[in-house]
């Protein structure tokens, strides 16, 4: 029925000032939302990419489903059907997620040797990990909702702006000589790189439901890619500045501070992509849905069954999910705190080498974490949780002897 009104439509269409049909045709067929949209030209912006769910795109005029004749859930639903919706955005939210995370990466085999010069012990190294979790827990909830009211592209612009001011606070610790300076500077840099969920927020946005979850993956392996692939970056500012120190203006570049400033000019690339190359975007109000699915009932029943400890299918999932992240959160924690001390007291290993060995076993997880995808044709998720969990324990007791 509703196929025979659309071709009547069709029929009797008028055509505007500007060219355009008043009647763009949907493909109601059982794929929809189609692989392409119908709308034709209306629904791309200068680059020919689909406009994604959210008004305010700079340079553009919105489109609206005035233009079109329907709910904005099915405009919404045909400009994401498949891919991304902006697919520079995508690269230029890695970049900024990459950046994030390198800064605890890049700084890690360069902590403990600053923190020796500073008079600090292990202790104060513990404060200074426990500083940049410490920043982003308590900017994520601001951030979050500032990405709300003012969109994604002046959220990330002020939160690389601040990271950008931390990295230039670190590369002064050294020669400001104060262990509490340190803490300060850490705490700034866990503020700056407190985005995680906004661009999570963000590429959750532009892409296609059925594709979500392998986007989601993608930025996740970058973010962890950053902290566990990049030591060896500061592992050799550690090599090359060894024993030297260089005056560069009012810029003093040793062994200490060279990586920082290498952290600042990458932010300074960050917004200088943020600023041209990103669309300015406002996170989208889904409205909610008026009819569910048999399938969409059938997960909730399920969802809200009572388990024997007293707590919903759904909610003893999310607890041990929460558990879940604990512990391993937890063990990373703990071996970014005493990593390199414990190298150099059991193994004699100079900050260098053991920054290199732990790039390369974050090589390894990051490629684990890549194909998770293949082993996800083999395995159920929780196979590969019990499994990944099981690799992580025998990881820890490792260190044990």
């Amino acid at each position: 029925m509703l196929n025979a009104e659309l071709v009547e439509q069709q029929s009797d269409k008028t055509t505007r000032n500007d060219g355009s049909d008043s009647y763009p045709v949907v493909d109601m067929t059982p794929t929809f939302p189609p692989a392409s949209s119908t709308y034709g030209d209306r629904a791309k912006d200068h680059d020919g990419q689909y406009i994604a769910m959210e008004d305010g795109l700079d340079g553009l005029v919105p489109f609206s489903s005035e233009d079109a004749g329907y709910a904005p859930s099915i405009v919404s639903s045909v400009m994401t059907a498949e891919g991304l919706a902006d697919p520079s955005g995508f690269l230029i939210i890695c970049c900024v997620v990459l950046i994030g995370d390198m800064n605890r990466g890049v700084l890690f085999p360069i902590m403990w040797p600053l923190l020796k010069e500073l008079g600090g012990n292990s202790v104060w190294l513990g404060y200074a990990i426990g500083a940049f979790s410490f920043g982003r827990i308590i900017a994520s909830p601001g951030l979050g909702k500032w990405s709300i009211d003012h969109g994604y592209s002046k959220t990330l612009v002020m939160s690389t702006s601040v990271m950008l001011i931390g990295c230039l606070l670190f590369a002064q610790v050294y020669r400001i000589g104060s262990l509490f300076f340190l803490v300060f500077s850490q705490v700034i840099l866990g503020v700056g790189s407190a985005t995680l969920g906004v661009t999570r927020a963000y590429v959750a946005e532009i892409t296609a439901t059925r594709e979500r979850t392998t986007y989601i993956a993608c930025l996740t392996a970058v973010q962890y890619g950053g902290f566990t692939v990049t030591p060896f970056v500061g592992s050799l500012f550690i090599y090359l500045f060894q024993d030297h120190r260089y005056e560069v203006g009012f810029l003093i570049l040793d062994q200490y501070s060279a990586a920082a400033y290498f952290m600042a000019v990458l932010c300074v690339v960050a917004l200088f992509l943020l600023m041209t190359g990103f669309q300015a975007r406002y996170r989208s109000k889904i409205a909610p849905k008026v009819k569910q699915s048999s399938r969409t009932l059938e997960r909730d029943e399920i969802g809200s069954r009572i388990t024997w400890f007293g707590l919903t299918t759904y909610n003893a999932t999310l607890l041990g999910c929460m558990l879940l992240n604990v512990s391993t959160k937890g063990s990373i924690g703990s071996f970014e705190t005493m990593g390199i001390s414990f190298a150099q007291s059991h193994f004699d290993l100079k900050p260098a080498v053991a920054g290199t060995i732990v790039s390369i076993c974050g090589a390894i997880g990051v490629m684990s974490l890549l194909s998770m995808g293949y082993l996800g044709r083999f395995l159920t998720d929780v196979q590969m949780i019990i499994g990944g969990i099981t690799v992580c324990a025998v990881g820890i007791i490792g260190f044990a002897p």
